[in-house]
């Protein structure tokens, strides 16, 4: 079972924003791979607080984390996955800079590590899309694969996502030398201190293009059209959000591709109605039905199902069929289907049915029935005086 994200970067759920970054950069530089080289289970501790961190930074999908758990993201998103779910140059690219260029501790996600020089040499990340996807009640019931279109920038086929018109019209940026940072000294009351910032020649990308591409103009990606796969589990709820990793727009310059979110929505079914993972469905039936009992066929997400309405029904009766509504998404949880009795009165009865009634009505039988140990008015006046 994956760990909280709030108890690996050992904060409280009620943490602001600013607590959160002070609690990953902390656990970033005990774990960071520079100062553990060899250490895999720092590795895995710095990716599982670098995944931890990319949830909780983000207002949105805190918010689907807090509601979901690790459910709202189980679409191939980042932390569906094991902690090793986001690599080092993911890891690097997004949040190496943290600790801000002018920290002397900038150096730890500086060129200390030649992985690092190589993850911001790759452009800039392309942004998330949004899309909305409706589901009828039997694909929330039981999940559905969807393939979608989606209008977005892609990778530029003609460079490969460099954005250069050739191999040599790419050249080492003469600034940083290759690295996408430039270093300096500073001289500070405890001594002199190393820094490392982005190289501005080259925004840290390690090179420079000379001659751009004629079909991207240089950015490494063109707008056009993508089918995505998207696999929704079972028991997803109106407004929750799945994220599918590297879906969405491409990056400029051999960027890493930004994420699709998924936006659910449920279709109305013509006779059911949901309540939670309950389903409810109103039954009406005529009054010699509930007199005599009956049995019926009722619609459930399954398909129909027979019930027995036992004799003397009274409208508002409720009955359950138990298993029948909605799996929960978070746990094995299922919900059931409630049907409600409603007898239905004639608005129209004819001189012979109205005399059949009215015989009825003077009937014992037909009269009301008070509640077990039910008091009397007077009995109730009574109690109030004594």
């Amino acid at each position: 079972m994956k760990k909280d994200f709030y108890e690996i970067l050992g904060v409280a759920k009620s943490s602001s924003q600013d607590e959160i970054k002070k609690a990953y950069r902390k656990v970033a530089m005990q774990y960071h791979p520079d100062r553990n080289p060899g250490d895999k289970a720092a590795e895995e501790k710095f990716k599982e607080a670098a995944e931890a961190y990319e949830v909780l930074s983000d207002a949105d999908k805190r918010a689907q984390y807090d509601r979901f758990g690790h459910q709202a993201f189980s679409q191939g998103g980042r932390s569906s996955s094991h902690p090793g779910g986001m690599n080092m140059d993911d890891i690097f690219s997004q949040f190496g800079d943290i600790f801000g260029s002018d920290s002397p501790f900038g150096s730890f996600f500086g060129g200390g590590s030649s992985r690092t020089s190589s993850s911001r040499g790759r452009g800039t990340r392309g942004s998330n899309l949004r899309v909305k996807l409706k589901l009828n009640f039997e694909e929330i019931a039981k999940g559905a694969s969807k393939t979608i279109k989606v209008k977005k920038y892609v990778g530029c086929t003609t460079c490969s996502g460099s954005g250069a018109k050739d191999k040599n019209s790419i050249s080492t940026c003469g600034s940083c030398g290759g690295s996408g940072q430039v270093r300096r000294v500073q001289n500070t009351f405890l001594g002199q201190m190393q820094t490392v910032t982005t190289c501005p020649t080259c925004n840290g990308e390690g090179s420079t293009v000379t001659s751009k591409c004629g079909a991207c103009k240089g950015e490494g990606r063109v707008y056009g059209e993508e089918t995505v796969s998207i696999d929704i589990p079972a028991g997803v709820q109106e407004g929750m959000q799945l994220s599918v990793t590297g879906k969405g727009n491409a990056g400029e310059r051999g960027g890493s591709n930004g994420d699709l979110i998924v936006l659910i929505e449920e279709e109305q079914h013509a006779q059911l109605h949901r309540d939670g993972l309950n389903v409810a469905f109103d039954l009406h039936i005529n009054f010699p039905d509930a007199v005599f009992g009956m049995q019926v066929e009722v619609p459930t997400i399954d398909g129909r199902a027979k019930i027995k309405i036992p004799p003397g029904t009274q409208s508002g009766k409720i009955f359950r069929l138990k298993g029948k509504g909605f799996p929960s998404v978070n746990s094995y949880e299922k919900g059931d289907q409630l049907i409600q009795v409603n007898v239905w009165t004639p608005q129209n009865v004819s001189a012979e049915e109205k005399a059949q009634l009215e015989k009825m009505q003077q009937s014992v039988n037909f009269a009301p029935k008070p509640e077990k140990n039910d008091k009397s008015f007077f009995d109730k006046v009574r109690e109030m005086f004594n």
